[in-house]
């Protein structure tokens, strides 16, 4: 078409097409692209126009003169100034039958080029009247944007469509939303690229929002944001976008009343670097390879702002990446003779910035020595000769090595015979590959057979400890026959024997049997019935009694274990013969008497083993004397001696007469003194001036042995005697208080030599004390001993005080060990009146008048009063307690049960204290040397052996450097000699840990279970800063026990000062709750005399009365879970007369006991140079709690106004600071990343309160706050939270690695209200923390609120009782906002906040209960 300017008289505003405008002031261009022109349509030119026309002065198009598709274009001046420009102008678009005439369209071409999509288009027929449009048209130098409209005939080419009143104005549009400046857009390949179009308007006047490619393409899907009620920002994204979506785009509003047309904006798209070569091997190690990374050629586009290593095991998917700063880089921590693909990643501004890994250096790393020796060596088999053993199966992760190898080492000790020297068997063996079982043959039963794994490969070797077993028992080997020894007597043999050579097990019983098989005696039926007894395994002799004189028994011995009986050892023994029996009853009288003889009837005695051979009447004279032979102890005289001899000797006695056995057939008279000779002895007439003894002995011969002789054959004289005459009575008694004797003889008389023993008696009287029959209450007096033998009260001070000792730790002991009532109430025991009745009803010990019992109602005066003068109370008791001797320690030493050939092995240094076991275990000299394997066995031994079920261990393994205890339990299983020790269960909370153990020993069905409460947080050599945890230790271990169970085991490191505390404790607190006094002078004085320095420190005497005092202030606050709801409802009650409750009375209870700082314990926060770091001086951390920094900035010290608090299964889990002040933001993350917390709640809000609470974090984007850079990552929001994710790393030292943090912004919390809006809303801030927190496994929390008190206290308490419950099933909010309060006193700071932790649990329970 033409491409002439035609020239209409216009304003400067625009162009109005007027008849009498001057027309070269109306400037506009017919298009040269279309198919006819725009026609100047005038009414006052045309008079015979169409009655379908408007009048007036227009540009018209007649679509009836045209083709279909013919178009007319007419194109405005170029704008190019930075503004917005609003066209205006009016069109119609009329056809008298209703057909469309065309359509009419508005194109914004920008620089010349291409028209894109019409940004305004409107079609068909309307009214017969003028619609004003307008177009919003976005223009920036040094761009040039030119309107172009173009009409389009229609196919029915009928009707008009015409244009009028174009006007450019000089500001915004009234309907059409106009555009800010769109910006250009930078993203790298296959991220998502965001156009942002602000515009001014209202974006409901659009009916349309559209982006347009400058090629034009359209993206229709947007999003609109409302900024105020006449802004707005649209929003349009590009997914994934590559090299060729780059372009130019711009942003369009339409809608039928007009259009507003951004800037064109350029979408860069760059494409991520990577490396063409692969990087280069330098060195190799077993756990390293050293590389270059060879970056200097890449694919991509740049710049480099970061380059990584990926690298990851052949046979693995799991790959890491590791940031390099370095041309050279070292891999840490790899896997031995491993095979690894190393790749480069490089990265450029922007996210998603990396690009795909370079090519892959493929390298190997050396062979290292293996991780460890084998464990968990057990034996799965034992048999008497043989060991099935086996062990962890074998991994890399120990062999770190592909070739390796496995041997066996066992040894054993056996006894040498004949009382040769033991024998020591060593030996090894290979085990084959892969495999993890052996078995051992050959081994002799009943043996410590102790084995050893060795695991080596090229690079080295490790052997495994030393674990020993014991073979299975067998039959026993025989009692040798020369170890038989024996004693025989007339009616008893005493046999003693030896113990096998070859026990092969554990010796149950021997078993003896014997039987008569020959007697010297005729009326011995030979021979007899065999008899068998048993004897116990630690009894080697026996004693046969009731036996037959001049008998021959056949007697055998043998042996039994477990498996059996073993082989018999015989013997033969005779006994010897005994003395003939005389039987005369009663005392006889004699017959007749003459001044020379004496008549006496004769009776024939009775032969024991061997026939009489003769009798013998045998005279003494009495020289005037105490009788020298008394009654009881009559002697034969088995030398003869005629009276010619003892005449001629000087001997009082003599033979008067010897007769045979025939001659006395039965009871007969004879006459001493008849003068006549009986086979060789002259019977002398007896002197009527002198007294004499008369004696009738009879003598058994055996084998041809001369009387009086004897010998272990068997054969042997015997001779029985009776006193016949004695001529007075002398009757003698000796007495004193210790000893008494008597002897009594008489004349003319007969007795038998059975009769008369004279026994000697040493007697002690010791009037018994019964501490039991009369009760005597602490408030008495110690008076007098009253009734007691003079004796007992002269006895020395050391058994005085040996028996109070005994008395005090014997009386003690209140009922049962286990609670037997639940106590949820905050009940002090200040009443003075005990807690709950217990087993007895009184003590009987007298305390003195020194050192009475406390009164508990007394006990906070009583320790008020110690305290004064710098404590000189406790200074002055703890001197005179110093002096005690040490009483009776073998009487309370524990003596175990000894081992079979050792009876030495009864010792173990432990002694009974009341109801505990007091133990030193070990005690480390330096350097440290572990205990003897015999040490752990003996422990062991005693735990089963009183049947232990509680170990009560108050010492860590190491501390400051040494070792104090050794690690005497198992990390799974593992023998101890014969006892087998299994770790079931082990549950670690913050100041101690419950190790539940299973106890099995060979030979026994039974199963023990016992448990170990290791209390972690004791000082050596001092005390806790506050007794809360030991008390909550204490009533744990005391309920866990049951009442059936033995002693409770209590050991430190050297079975002194921190165990004599727990055990002080653990006794008075049950005085107090018993009898409602406490006696602790008297306490550690008795213990002291049990156990050398069982308080060892002044300072340990003085944090026992501490405790016990705030024992019986708090009382027992934990309550149940399944109480819970009746017991809170209780603590709500309020009293009538008090109008008070329980719950308020129990938080004063808790501002009473809570610790108040001085100044010396906040020394640090103090400091002139730390001032300006605390937000309050009210509120300041003590120096034993401080979090210190590590990492360093600059002049910057150490401190932040941060405090380190306990949860309630985790020492330090909390860290609680005040909100950030400007200065110390950077010190905020630098304590972040120190302590590793990968959490952070924030309880207040930024406009909370008049003092400064600045934004401590980036968002979005990046910013460094000292050393730290912290980067933000994503963020999402609830009604309750917002949670923010943030990378943080240390720029000066980037090899420490990144640290993820999430921050919880907690928004249920109005300003100035003590508790949270909503208690479902903390609950969900809570389990959202743990969630984070168990995923990303030991990160601490940091808590913050406005000052670090009432709001973070109220958190962590919180979030220790849902702990609690978790761990226990009970709640003590009393307990939790102590512990926290002894680190930080300001935290739960009032009364609501302490309810509001009631209510929480409530509300916990009730959401539990619900679902």
């Amino acid at each position: 078409m033409s491409s002439h300017v035609i020239s209409f008289p216009f304003s400067a505003a625009g162009c109005t097409f007027e008849e009498d405008a001057d027309p070269s002031l109306c400037d506009f261009t017919q298009g040269e692209e279309d198919d006819f022109d725009w026609l100047l349509f005038r009414t006052y030119g045309s008079p015979y126009a169409s009655s379908d026309l408007l009048r007036g002065s227009y540009m018209l198009v007649n679509s009836s003169q045209h083709a279909v598709g013919h178009r007319a274009q007419l194109l405005l001046q170029p704008m190019s100034e930075n503004d917005t420009h609003c066209i205006q102008f009016s069109y119609f678009l009329y056809s008298r039958d209703g057909h469309s005439p065309g359509a009419l369209r508005a194109y914004v071409r920008v620089n010349g080029g291409p028209l894109g999509i019409p940004v305004w288009n409107t079609s068909g027929s309307h009214a017969k009247q003028w619609h004003q449009v307008e177009l919003a048209v976005s223009t920036f130098w040094p761009n040039e944007y030119q309107v172009l409209i173009e009409a389009t005939v229609s196919r029915e080419r009928r009707g008009y469509i015409a244009m009028d009143d174009i006007m450019v104005l000089n500001y915004p549009c009234y309907k059409a939303p106009h555009f800010s400046r769109l910006g250009d857009e930078e993203v790298n390949a296959g991220q998502n690229a965001s156009f942002q179009c602000v515009a001014a308007g209202r974006a409901s006047e659009a009916e349309r929002f559209l982006l347009e490619r400058h090629n034009g393409e359209i993206l229709t899907t947007a999003s609109v944001k409302h900024l105020s009620h006449r802004r707005f920002v649209v929003s349009f994204q590009l997914d994934n976008v590559q090299r060729t979506d780059q372009d130019l785009y711009r942003c369009v509003t339409q809608s039928s009343r007009g259009s507003g047309v951004s800037n064109f904006a350029e979408l860069i798209v760059k494409v991520p670097p990577s490396p063409i070569a692969p990087p280069q091997l330098l060195r190799a190690g077993s756990t390293y390879l050293i590389v270059q990374l060879n970056t200097n050629s890449i694919l991509g586009d740049g710049p480099i702002i970061r380059k990584e290593i990926e690298y990851r095991a052949s046979q693995s998917p799991w790959s890491e990446v590791h940031a390099v700063n370095m041309v050279t880089y070292k891999l840490w921590h790899l896997d031995p003779d491993t095979e690894y693909h190393i790749s480069v990643l490089l990265t450029r501004p922007g996210e998603g910035g990396t690009g795909p890994p370079g090519p892959p250096l493929v390298s190997r790393t050396k062979c290292a020595e293996p991780m460890r020796a084998l464990r968990g060596l057990a034996a799965t088999d034992i048999q008497p000769r043989q060991l099935s053993l086996q062990w962890e199966s074998l991994a890399f992760n120990l062999t770190r090595c592909h070739t390796y190898s496995v041997s066996l080492c066992y040894r054993y000790t056996t006894a040498g015979g004949g009382g040769g020297h033991n024998t020591t068997v060593r030996e090894c063996l290979a085990v084959e590959h892969n495999a993890s079982r052996f078995m051992l043959r050959d081994l002799p039963p009943y043996h410590s057979v102790h084995v050893r794994l060795s695991l080596a490969n090229p690079e080295g070797k490790k052997e495994g400890r030393e674990v020993t077993f014991q073979t299975d028992e067998d039959i026993p080997g025989g009692i040798a026959p020369e170890s038989l020894t024996f004693t025989p007597l007339d009616d008893m043999i005493f046999l003693k024997w030896e113990e096998p050579v070859e026990p092969n097990g554990l010796i149950t019983q021997y078993e003896i049997s014997y039987q008569s098989i020959e007697s010297s005696d005729p009326g011995i039926n030979v021979p007899g019935p065999r008899r068998t007894v048993s004897k116990l395994r630690n009894e080697t002799y026996h004693m046969f009694s009731n036996l037959h004189p001049g008998t021959t028994y056949l007697i055998s011995v043998r042996a039994r274990t477990a498996k059996g009986f073993g082989q018999t050892a015989l013997t033969e023994i005779t006994t010897n013969i005994s003395a003939p029996t005389f039987d005369y009853g009663d005392m006889p009288s004699p017959l007749s008497e003459t001044d020379s003889t004496i008549t006496v009837l004769l009776r024939p005695a009775q032969g024991r083993g061997a026939p009489v051979s003769t009798y013998q009447v045998v005279v003494e004279e009495e020289m005037g004397k105490k009788v020298k032979r008394e009654l009881g102890l009559q002697e034969c005289f088995p030398l003869p001696m005629s009276h010619g001899e003892a005449q001629a000797r000087g001997t009082p006695h003599y033979y008067t007469a010897e007769l045979p056995p025939s001659s006395l057939p039965e009871a007969s008279p004879f006459t001493v003194g008849d003068n006549h000779t009986y086979n060789g002895y002259w019977n002398s007439p007896l002197d009527p001036r002198k007294s004499y003894l008369v004696y009738f002995q009879a003598m058994s011969n055996f084998r041809g042995v001369s009387d009086g002789e004897s010998s272990s054959s068997g054969s042997g004289a015997a001779a029985g005697m009776a006193a016949l005459h004695q001529p007075n009575v002398d009757i003698s008694i000796q007495d004193n208080s210790n000893h008494f004797s008597s002897f009594v003889h008489t004349p003319l008389a007969l007795f038998p030599v059975s009769l008369c023993n004279s026994t000697f008696y040493w007697l002690l009287i010791r009037k018994p004390v019964n501490m039991n029959k009369t009760p005597i209450t602490y408030r008495q007096e110690k008076s007098h001993l009253g009734s007691m033998e003079r004796s007992f009260t002269d006895q020395s001070t050391l058994q005085e005080d040996e028996r109070m000792a005994l008395s005090f730790m014997d009386a003690h002991t209140c009922g049962t060990r286990g609670r037997t009532d639940v106590v949820w109430g905050a009940s002090s025991l200040l009443g003075g009146s005990p807690r709950h009745q217990c087993g007895r009803k009184g003590s009987p010990y007298h305390t003195g008048q020194l050192h009475p019992a406390v009164r508990v109602a007394d006990l906070l005066q009583h320790i008020n009063q110690m305290k004064t003068a710098e404590g000189y109370g406790f200074k002055q008791e703890y001197e005179v307690k110093g002096h005690d001797t040490l009483l009776g320690y073998d009487r309370h030493r524990v003596k175990l049960h000894p081992l079979l050939g050792d009876p030495n092995s009864d010792y173990i240094n432990a002694n009974y204290i009341d109801q505990h076991v007091s133990l030193m275990f070990l005690l480390f000299a330096s350097p440290p040397a572990g205990p003897m394997e015999e040490t752990l066995y003996d422990f062991w031994r005693m735990v089963w052996q009183e049947n232990c079920f509680s170990i009560v261990m108050i010492t860590k393994l190491v501390e400051v450097g040494r070792v104090k205890c050794c690690k005497y339990w198992p990390d799974d299983s593992e023998m101890y000699g014969d006892i087998k020790i299994t770790l079931l269960k082990t549950e670690t909370l913050a100041e101690y840990t419950v190790r539940t153990f299973a106890l099995e020993r060979r030979g026994y069905s039974t199963k023990h279970e016992v448990r170990q409460f290791h209390f972690t947080s004791w000082p050596d050599h001092g005390v806790p800063y506050h007794a809360t945890g030991l008390l909550a230790f204490i009533r744990r271990v005391k309920a866990s026990t049951p009442p059936d169970a033995g002693p409770v085991v209590v050991h430190c490191s050297v079975g002194a000062g921190r165990t004599g505390c727990y055990i002080v404790l653990d006794v008075m607190l049950d005085m107090a709750e018993c009898e409602g006094v406490v006696d602790i002078y008297n306490c550690v004085k008795t213990l002291c005399s049990r156990r050398i320095n069982m308080i060892q420190t002044e300072e340990q005497y003085v944090f026992i009365h501490d405790a016990i005092l705030e024992a019986c202030l708090c009382g027992e606050t934990a309550i149940p879970m399944s109480e819970f709801a009746v017991a809170y409802k209780e603590l709500l009650r309020v009293d009538s007369q008090s109008n008070s409750s329980p719950l308020r009375e129990e938080f004063q209870t808790l501002n009473s006991v809570t610790p108040h700082l001085d100044v010396e314990e906040c020394s640090i926060a103090l400091l002139p140079r730390n001032r300006e770091k605390n937000r309050s001086m009210d509120v300041l951390p003590p120096d034993r709690a401080l979090a210190f920094l590590v990492t360093t900035e600059g002049e910057s010290n150490n401190y932040i106004n941060a405090a380190l608090a306990d949860s309630f299964h985790r020492q330090a889990a909390f860290i609680v600071t005040p909100h950030p002040l400007p200065g110390t933001t950077a010190d905020f993350w630098r304590l972040v990343f120190d302590y590793g917390c990968t959490a952070v709640v924030m309880l207040n809000q930024l406009n909370q309160s008049n003092s400064p609470c600045v934004q401590y974090w980036p968002e979005p984007g990046l910013q460094q706050y000292g050393p730290m850079e912290v980067e933000f990552l994503s963020m999402s929001a609830d009604e309750d939270v917002i949670t923010r994710l943030f990378r943080v790393k240390n720029v000066t030292r980037l090899q420490e690695g990144q640290l993820v943090v999430c921050q919880f912004q907690f928004l249920r919390w109005s300003a100035y209200r003590d508790v949270p809006d909503s208690k479902k809303a903390f609950l969900n801030l809570l389990a959202q923390v743990h969630k984070w927190q168990r995923e990303c496994g030991e990160g601490r929390t940091v808590v913050h609120c406005l000052n670090g008190g009432g709001r973070s206290g109220s958190f962590c308490a919180c979030n220790i009782l849902l702990e609690m419950i978790q761990y226990q099933n009970m709640v003590d909010i009393f307990y939790a906002v102590k512990t926290l309060r002894n680190c930080k006193p300001n935290m739960v700071e009032s009364l609501d906040q302490y309810r509001f932790c009631y209510d929480l649990v409530l509300e916990y329970l009730d959401c539990f209960d619900g679902r």
